[in-house]
């Protein structure tokens, strides 16, 4: 008969593990508690204080807007001194004199537009007797001058001079309206200041006329 079979089942200790492991944690846990308690060293008041942990409160930071303020405006200029010269004097004004204003204003009347004086300062450009050249154009051609730089460079063509005839049949303001170069305009322009023209007329009174006067150069 072998030893296992010899056992007794009150010797069994598995049936009772459990319930010993039980026990022996319980029995570690307030052996380890009471370890903690108890004071080992004599005339010591050690205690373990528990520290009450500090709550820190955390307030909300309002994010605040910077306002902008506008540069202030610019100061005004200072005025100018002005010299004693220059300041004006109180003028004095009598205004005691009595008067009527209910009556009219003694004022001549305007006088009356002068029909000559006008006609003699417009200029005409057609007039019922237009001005004649005296002599025609051969009374031109005898005194103009051919010059002799056109004559070499061998220019030919029409010079347009427009002047002025006045009341007198006098030739005043003349310039060249087209030109062919050469000196030729300049020659016309002193053949025409010493010619003479019949002055033209509307309803019967001399008037300015503006004229104008083609004059040809042309090599023989």
């Amino acid at each position: 008969m072998s030893v296992l079979e010899r056992k007794k089942p009150k010797a069994d200790l598995h049936k009772y593990y459990r319930i010993n492991l039980q026990i022996g944690l319980i029995v570690t846990l307030i052996f380890l508690i009471t370890a903690f308690r108890v004071n080992w060293q004599p005339g010591s008041d050690f205690e373990i204080v528990e520290r009450e942990q500090e709550i820190i409160e955390m307030e909300e930071i309002i994010q605040t807007e910077q306002e902008v303020t506008p540069p202030p405006p610019p100061r005004p200029p200072s005025p100018e001194p002005v010299p004693d010269d220059e300041i004006i004097e109180d003028m004095f004004f009598d205004l005691d004199t009595e008067a009527d204003l209910d009556a009219p204003l003694d004022m001549p009347p305007p006088p009356p537009p002068d029909d000559d004086e006008e006609e003699e300062m417009e200029i005409f450009t057609v007039v019922e007797d237009m001005p004649e050249l005296i002599g025609g154009m051969d009374a031109i051609y005898e005194v103009l001058h051919y010059p002799e730089i056109a004559i070499q460079a061998g220019i030919e063509g029409r010079v347009i001079v427009q002047f002025v005839i006045d009341v007198n049949g006098q030739v005043t303001d003349p310039h060249v309206v087209r030109g062919i170069g050469g000196g030729c305009d300049e020659a016309a322009l002193e053949a025409v200041k010493q010619v003479e023209f019949t002055p033209g007329r509307q309803r019967g009174r001399a008037v300015r006329v503006r004229y104008t006067l083609p004059i040809t150069f042309r090599l023989n």
